[in-house]
């Protein structure tokens, strides 16, 4: 059944409404993706031998490590039978704090045959940061790079497994390899069991922790796969840290579902030049990351079109215009843009072949239904007018989640009235494309009227004064809240009053009177997510810096 439909999605990769009324989601009673599928791959003769994953090196292709998909199989298999020799039982949960190396990619595999419960988190953790996820993901397991040990609690009844150097007190994870190979499931995997505990980026509120089972990410990333246009035997680069989600919709889930291979960076390693030098001289097929990296690409200078590369595509933000007509005008690719979340798979976006306009995500993905209610009401938009984006739950597509562990109240609110409400307002047209505004908790009113940060930020970006931009409510005594505009100055301009009259005259010809961005303050770089989201909630707790207001 899931050969069938990721057949489905690969047949009409370009055909977005015959893949549509082709295509439906697999469903099981009982699943192991990682028994039932990659495993299942890795015997095949073809596929066997073919690089699963791909790290690459300090320096030329020479230095990479790749590893097969037999070779993969057979190492999860036998870091499987490590950990439950270690304690590690079906429905533990397991903490992973380890960054773009081997071990994310065979303890996961390990941990999904297991059945254990895996909780990603990234090694920029902070210790209450751990602690947080410790007590609320009631982890038994921790599985840490060495240099992030000592963060963890020094006392406390769970098992304690470093990668990369031996530190005191701790199971070396190298002793894995000394273990027996072979593994045999203890039992067949419940498909609805809980197998990822994510939590969310808290971009305007604390993190939420949602829960994903053996069916809603292994299956229900077929969406992304689609979406990023990965197929047999490419080479999949993404652009994203371990610990979030996007780590394992597109360097897990996606290329592995399409028999591709995985091409990761380290970390330290992704500076604008060396994701170039990669794309070129390691020649991948695909290429995902957020529009932060796609800025930082531009601003370097893209230089020609990578050898191999056909698809590219960003998710986390909206993507501005001038992003889009960069890639288009250097390499002759449409940069496409996507949109989910840590609670879904991709839901939407701007499928292979179709051309890229910029604020506007795409339509919905296949198996995905996408509806506009009035927040209030939950009642269907019109055509042009804005709405909570949500997913109509008649046909329950397998990539949503199960809810956010240990808290009902929250669960209940979310899968209201039959729909998944995802807390974003779009509007959309009467063809089905959707165009983001931004999170509802984002939006706010000032002088009478709604107003988007998003919006704003756009027409800020497009100014050549500009790096980057977040814009968000601060209080006015006439008007409750009014605009202000936190700004990156690009290269060559001084964070002065000169710059920012030069970006209110502009603002102030591309945007209506009531939507005027009315303070603005230079900063460096904005806080963000590792997926490249704004934290809106980290500016609006800032105290105020050099402020300029027009006229000044």
């Amino acid at each position: 059944m899931f050969r069938a439909a990721r057949d489905t999605l690969l047949t009409h990769r370009e055909d977005l409404d015959a893949a549509h009324e082709a295509f439906r989601w697999p469903k099981f009673t009982h699943f192991n993706w990682a028994l039932d599928w990659f495993d299942e791959i890795a015997r095949s003769p073809a596929t066997a031998p073919r690089p699963a994953l791909r790290l690459v090196g300090p320096a030329g292709p020479d230095t990479d490590e790749s590893v097969t998909y037999g070779r993969l199989a057979a190492r999860s298999d036998q870091v499987a039978s490590w950990l439950r020799a270690l304690g590690v039982e079906r429905g533990d949960a397991v903490l992973l704090a380890l960054g773009n190396r081997a071990a994310v990619w065979e303890t996961t595999l390990a941990a999904i045959k297991l059945g254990a419960v895996v909780i990603p988190t990234y090694t920029t953790a902070t210790p209450a940061e751990l602690a947080d996820r410790m007590t609320r993901g009631k982890v038994r397991h921790v599985i840490a790079e060495a240099a992030v040990t000592g963060r963890f609690p020094a006392t406390g009844a769970f098992t304690r497994i470093s990668v990369g150097a031996p530190t005191a007190g701790w199971t070396d994870y190298a002793a894995s390899h000394t273990a027996p190979e072979g593994f045999t499931p203890a039992a067949p995997t419940a498909a609805d069991a809980p197998l990822f505990r994510y939590f969310t980026s808290g971009t305007t509120s604390a993190p939420k922790m949602v829960e994903h089972t053996h069916t809603s990410y292994p299956v229900g990333h077929l969406t992304g796969m689609y979406w990023n246009g990965v197929t047999p035997g490419d080479l999949h680069l993404n652009i994203s840290l371990p610990g979030w989600a996007k780590h394992a919709w597109s360097s897990f889930f996606v290329p592995f579902n399409a028999e591709a291979t995985v091409l990761a960076l380290p970390a330290e390693d992704a500076a604008p030049q060396r994701v170039l030098d990669v794309l070129t001289s390691r020649a991948p097929t695909t290429f995902c990351a957020p529009p932060t990296v796609w800025r930082a690409l531009v601003a370097q200078g893209l230089g020609p079109r990578p050898p191999r590369l056909r698809e590219a595509a960003s998710a986390g933000e909206p993507l501005e215009q001038p992003l889009i007509e960069a890639v288009r005008d250097a390499w002759g690719i449409e940069l496409r843009d996507g949109f989910g979340q840590t609670e879904t798979t991709a839901q939407a976006g701007t499928t292979p072949g179709q051309r890229a306009v910029a604020g506007r995500i795409g339509r919905a993905l296949p198996g995905y239904r996408l509806v506009l209610v009035d927040p209030e009401t939950h009642r269907p938009v019109p055509a042009g007018h804005p709405g909570e984006l949500c997913v109509d739950l008649t046909d329950r597509p397998a990539g949503l989640m199960a809810g956010y562990t240990g808290d009902a109240e929250r669960t209940a609110r979310a899968f209201a009235s039959g729909l998944y409400h995802t807390g974003d307002l779009a509007v959309g047209d009467e063809h089905g494309h959707v165009s983001y505004l931004s999170r509802a908790d984002d939006m706010f009113k000032s002088f009478d009227h709604r107003i988007s940060p998003l919006e704003l930020e756009q027409v800020l970006l497009a100014q050549p004064q500009v790096a980057d931009a977040a814009v968000v409510p601060v209080p006015d005594p006439v008007g409750l809240w009014k605009a202000k505009a936190y700004l990156v100055p690009a290269e060559g301009w001084e964070p002065d009053a000169r710059t920012a009259a030069l970006v209110f005259k502009a603002v102030a010809r591309d945007l209506p009177p009531e939507k005027q961005v009315r303070v603005v303050e230079f900063t460096g770089p904005l806080p963000r997510t590792a997926s490249g989201k704004v934290r809106r909630a980290a500016l609006r707790e800032r105290e105020p810096g050099s402020e300029y207001v027009p006229g000044d």
